[in-house]
């Protein structure tokens, strides 16, 4: 069972790792330390859900930004399959970027 967790915890870490190569066009930050990933779940047989938001609803590239979400998630071992789930609740703010991006914005 540990081995599991560790297994799981690697996959995640290297989910985290992938996200934070693809950046929000109007932001020069990355998706996962702007906030703008709110769940990452391994499932069976290679899968992986995340569920995402955006800064804001009328975002012109959001349907791109979901392309690139999965496109550089399905190249972390051992996952086949990427579903990106877009979502609007809770609705994406500030406080839900990392203290480092604050930090480099100037909102800290």
């Amino acid at each position: 069972m540990t081995t599991d967790l560790a297994d799981n915890d690697t996959l995640i870490a290297g989910i985290v790792a992938a996200l934070r190569t693809v950046h929000d066009p109007e932001i020069p930050v990355n998706v996962y330390d702007l906030g703008l990933i709110y769940r990452i779940e391994p499932k069976d047989a290679g899968l992986v859900e995340i569920d995402m938001t955006l800064t804001a609803p009328g975002c012109p590239v959001a349907g791109e930004m979901l392309a690139w979400v999965e496109k550089a998630v399905i190249d972390v071992d051992g996952i086949d399959k990427v579903e990106v789930r877009l979502v609007f609740d809770p609705p994406w703010d500030s406080s839900r970027m990392s203290d480092d991006v604050k930090l480099e914005l100037g909102l800290l």
